[in-house]
C-alpha cells in the first residue's frame, strides 16, 4: 500500500510512512501499555499445543495496544493529515497511518478486539464511498468501475481508489497500478459485513440503506464488479484492464488469473452466501453457494503445479508464474484443497521452514516467495516488485504467521511451537511499548532487522492472534 509516488519506486502498500524507517513509533499513553513480562525470555509450548498461554496473553496485549495506537479520534489529526471529519474513531493501519485502509481493517476483525459498533461504523463509511453506477475515467488514465470499493478512506472521508496517493481526484490510479482498484477490497468488504453478523448475531443491518441501496444490495454489487473467470470463477486480470489482485503484492506486476484474490472471492461467495440465507434470500444464496464450489474445484488445476513437484500455488496464470507463499497458507486456511493436496502443500511448507537460508521464514515471519524460488538471484518476482529481499520481494511478515503455524501443526508439531516461539521472542524483544529504539509489531523487515518498514503494524498482531486463538491440538 504506497503512501507516495515521491517515495522511490516501488514502494506501493504502506511505504508512505517511509521505507526502512526504524523510528520509536509512539502512541498516547503508550508506556502505561507496557505489558508484564515483555523482557522474559519466551519458552516453548508444552505437549501438543503450538502456543502456551503466556505468549498468547502477552500477544493479546500487544494487539490491544496497536489498535489503539491506530485510533484517530474525531477532529484529530496524523502524520500532517486531518482532522478527521468522518464522524467515527477510524481504525487505521497502525500508529503512524492517516487513513483507513478497508484490507487491512478487515484482516484485523477476526481477533474479537474491535466492537460490534465499530465494525458497524467502518461499514456504513465504506459503503458510503462505495463508487456509483457509472464508471468514471480519471485523467490518470486510471479507471473507477461501477460500484467499486475504496482501497482507502482519507481523514477527511476521500474515496482514493488506488495505492500510491492520498488525492480522491483525478490524479489518482494508473501507472505502476494498472487503470483499475485493488481487487480484493470488494471481497473484504464482504468480509466485514459477514464479522458484523457473526459478532452481533443480527441481520437488521443488512436492509439499512445507504445512498437508496440495501447494505446487502451493495455487498452482491462490490462482488461483482471485479472481472472473474465465468468458467473457473477466479479473479482475472488483463494488460488493458489490470489491476493488483491483492494488496499486500500491489509492487507486483502480476497477469492472468490471480491466485490470492481468487481465495478471497471464493471466501465471500461462502459469507455472502450465509448472508443471503440468515436475510431470507436462500434462492439467491443458492447462486454463492455455486459460485464458491465452482471456485473450490477450479484452485488446484488452475494455480497448482502442473508437475506436482511440490505444494505450492502459484501466485498467477500468466505474469508472475511463481510459488505464492502467502496463497498457499491462507488456501490451507480456508480448507478449500483436496486432502492429498492439502498434504503436499503442508509438507512443502513444513520443509522450506527446516531449511536452511530462511528459505520462507524467519523469527516467525514469512516471506512472499520462497527463496529458492526467486525468478532469479537479484529478482525476487517475474515483473514488478521492489528491490530483493526487501518489502514484498523477499522480506519478512508477521501478517501470515497464523496460517504458517496452523499450516504446519499438523505435519510437524515440534516446528509449529519453534516457529510459535520464535515470533512470540521478536515481538517481546522489539515491543513497541518500550520506548524509542523500539517498533514491533512491523509491517516487515530483513534479517537482522534490515530495511525494517512501517512499526506499531496492526495485522501482524491481530490476524496471528485470531488464528493462534483458534489453534487447539490434542497432545
Amino acid at each position: 500500500m504506497l503512501r507516495s509516488l515521491n517515495e522511490r519506486t516501488p514502494l506501493p502498500r504502506r511505504a508512505f510512512l517511509g521505507a526502512g524507517v526504524r523510528l520509536a513509533c509512539c502512541a498516547a499513553g503508550a508506556g502505561r501499555l507496557a505489558a508484564a513480562g515483555t523482557h522474559q525470555t519466551q519458552a516453548i509450548a508444552p505437549g501438543g499445543a503450538v502456543a502456551d498461554n503466556s505468549g498468547i496473553a502477552f500477544l493479546d496485549s500487544l494487539a490491544r495496544a496497536t489498535i489503539d495506537a491506530a485510533r484517530v479520534a474525531p477532529g484529530a489529526s496524523r502524520d500532517r493529515q486531518g482532522p478527521n471529519t468522518t464522524g467515527i474513531s477510524l481504525i487505521t493501519p497502525g500508529g503512524r497511518y492517516p487513513a483507513l485502509w478497508v484490507r487491512d481493517f478487515a484482516m484485523s476483525l477476526d481477533c474479537g478486539l474491535i466492537p460490534a459498533a465499530d465494525i458497524l461504523a467502518h461499514l456504513r463509511l465504506i459503503l458510503r464511498c462505495q463508487h456509483e453506477p457509472q464508471e468514471r475515467r480519471l485523467a490518470s488514465g486510471g479507471i473507477v468501475p461501477a460500484f467499486a470499493i475504496p482501497d482507502h478512506i482519507t481523514l477527511s472521508g476521500g474515496a482514493v481508489f488506488f495505492p500510491g496517493t492520498y488525492s480522491s481526484g483525478e490524479d489518482q490510479g494508473a501507472p505502476p497500478w494498472g487503470p483499475l482498484p485493488p481487487i480484493d477490497d470488494h471481497f473484504f468488504i464482504v468480509h466485514i459485513a459477514h464479522a458484523l453478523w457473526r459478532a452481533t448475531g443480527d441481520t437488521a443491518f443488512l436492509a439499512e440503506e445507504v445512498g437508496g441501496r440495501s447494505v446487502l444490495e451493495r455487498l452482491r454489487l462490490a462482488f461483482a464488479s471485479p472481472a472473474s473467470d465465468p468458467v473457473t470463477g477466479a479473479s482475472i486480470t488483463e494488460p488493458g484492464r489490470r489491476a493488483v489482485g491483492f494488496g499486500f503484492h500491489d509492487t507486483v506486476r502480476l497477469e492472468g488469473a490471480l491466485a490470492f484474490a481468487t481465495l478471497l472471492r471464493h471466501r465471500a461467495a461462502q459469507q455472502l452466501e450465509q448472508l443471503c440465507r440468515a436475510a431470507g434470500r436462500d434462492v439467491v444464496a443458492r447462486e454463492y453457494a455455486n459460485t464458491a464450489q465452482t471456485i473450490a474445484a477450479s484452485i488446484v488445476p488452475v494455480f497448482g503445479d502442473p508437475r506436482r513437484q511440490d505444494g505450492w500455488l502459484r501466485a498467477a496464470t500468466r505474469v508472475g508464474r511463481q510459488p505464492d507463499v502467502w496463497a498457499t497458507l491462507f488456501a490451507l486456511h480456508l480448507g478449500v484443497l483436496p486432502a492429498q493436496e492439502a498434504r503436499r502443500a503442508r509438507r512443502t511448507i513444513a520443509a522450506a521452514v527446516r531449511a536452511p537460508g530462511h528459505t520462507i521464514e524467519y523469527e516467525g515471519a514469512v516471506r512472499h516467495v520462497p527463496s529458492d524460488r526467486f525468478f532469479r538471484p537479484d529478482q525476487c518476482w517475474e515483473a514488478g516488485g521492489s528491490r530483493v529481499h526487501t518489502y514484498q520481494s523477499g522480506a519478512f511478515w508477521h501478517t501470515p504467521t497464523g496460517w504458517l503455524l496452523e499450516a504446519i501443526h499438523e505435519e510437524d508439531r515440534a516446528l509449529a511451537r519453534q516457529v510459535w516461539a520464535r515470533a512470540v521472542a521478536h515481538l517481546r524483544r522489539h515491543d513497541f511499548r518500550q520506548g524509542p529504539g523500539h517498533g514491533a509489531p512491523w509491517e516487515c523487515f530483513g534479517r537482522d532487522m534490515a530495511d525494517a518498514q512501517n512499526p506499531v503494524y496492526m495485522t501482524s498482531v491481530t490476524l496471528p492472534l485470531a488464528i493462534v486463538r483458534r489453534l487447539t491440538i490434542a497432545p
